[in-house]
């Protein structure tokens, strides 16, 4: 995957739309097969979550350890440039200071000065009855605002639910939910936290959280790519 292969312009639209952009066949299948392999050698991660001990759903989940794995690595370095460029627009147009560097590896630098040095990129393994509670991925001072999750699995071959939901708050309103469609090898871009939105008096800010509804069978693997690092 290259930014060229990508219609930035059409993902740009619909994250300003609806806080969200699917990025059709991002992955092929084999590089999806190989991502899941890695699950099972823990010499890949710095630590694994079980989410019920946690109050966070049913499931696990495993952060990579540094230095990531060639292709994980590819995925953060590469949507981060265009991913920037649409951050520094929303920052604008929500009056923020806040502006990021063209580069993930200079945003690291900024990330890791502030003592976010733990690398986010994670695997997620769901089975039957698990799901994921809408949550934010917040780590520390240092925050980028869009993130994007990879299916790995095929929905109703290897497993049956499990669909990406989004929730968005917003002021004086009931908070709306979005079911996002995914096929292995899709990505979806999403807003971490807040995003701007177009109101009839200016634009105002609404939060989003992402979950995974609980799966009816089978086993659904997800890798995400959070492109801040963690306290």
């Amino acid at each position: 995957m290259t930014e060229m292969e990508l219609n930035w312009e059409e993902a740009e639209s619909s994250l300003g739309q609806s806080g969200f952009a699917i990025l059709a066949s991002a992955l092929a299948p084999a590089q999806c097969k190989s991502l899941i392999k890695l699950y099972d050698d823990d010499a890949n991660f710095r630590s694994r979550v079980v989410m019920a001990r946690h109050g966070y759903g049913k499931g696990e989940y495993k952060y990579f350890s540094y230095p990531l794995p060639a292709l994980v690595k590819e995925l953060r370095t590469t949507l981060y440039p265009p991913l920037a460029k649409i951050a520094n627009d929303w920052m604008e147009k929500i009056k923020s200071e806040v502006r990021y560097p063209a580069t993930h590896a200079a945003f690291l630098e900024r990330c890791h000065d502030a003592g976010q040095t733990r690398p986010t990129p994670l695997l997620l393994r769901y089975g039957a009855g698990d799901y994921n509670c809408l949550h934010q991925d917040l780590y520390g001072e240092h925050v980028f605002p869009l993130q994007a999750a990879f299916l790995l699995s095929e929905p109703d071959r290897d497993f049956e639910g499990g669909e990406f939901v989004l929730t968005e708050q917003r002021p004086r309103m009931q908070s709306r939910a979005e079911v996002v469609p995914l096929r292995q090898g899709d990505a979806v871009v999403f807003a971490v936290n807040e995003r701007p939105v177009q109101g009839t008096r200016g634009i105002y800010r609404v939060k989003m959280r992402h979950g995974v509804s609980r799966l009816r069978s089978g086993h659904r693997h997800t890798l995400g790519i959070i492109f801040h690092d963690a306290k």
